[in-house]
């Protein structure tokens, strides 16, 4: 691919990038995927060293950088899961998030039972994100598998 295409394919990752920040939070997937396209279009093309290459190389890439993107944003839902299936009553559960340094502490409430006999339980959240306290109640019921789902 000539040198001007890959300054193309370069440009129009960075200015989605930018974009993306700008419409709000981005998660973790779409910053995945935007770099992955990024790094696959190169990958792609020094091995192909044609825009087929590079086009695949952007594809495979963009699908990789999101799908390892989004697994670190569950990385909090497993913790939050845990501590609705463990966590003792009006005792708080806590963690940093190692990739995004941001703060959580859960305090769960005894389970409830449902009229249907599903059992639920509320959860007070209390995060620290960007030296900012945000708190939030949710409340969590089992579905027919046993897991775990906010409402």
């Amino acid at each position: 691919m000539k040198r001007n295409t890959v300054k193309k394919v370069l440009s129009a990752a960075i200015l989605l990038a930018l974009v993306s920040g700008c419409a709000g939070e981005v998660n973790r997937g779409q910053s995945g995927a935007v770099i992955g396209g990024v790094g696959g279009a190169l990958v792609g093309q020094a091995i192909g060293r044609n825009t087929g290459g590079t086009l695949i190389g952007a594809a495979v890439g963009t699908m990789l950088g999101y799908i390892v993107g989004n697994e670190m944003d569950k990385a909090d839902n497993q913790r939050l899961t845990a501590t609705f299936e463990t966590g003792a009553s009006g005792q708080p559960v806590s963690w940093v998030n190692p990739d995004t340094q941001r703060n959580y502490t859960v305090t769960p409430q005894p389970p409830v039972m449902q009229p249907n006999g599903q059992p639920c339980r509320r959860a007070e959240i209390l995060a620290v994100i960007d030296g900012r306290t945000e708190r939030t109640v949710t409340t969590a019921c089992r579905d027919a598998s046993g897991q775990w789902v906010l409402q």
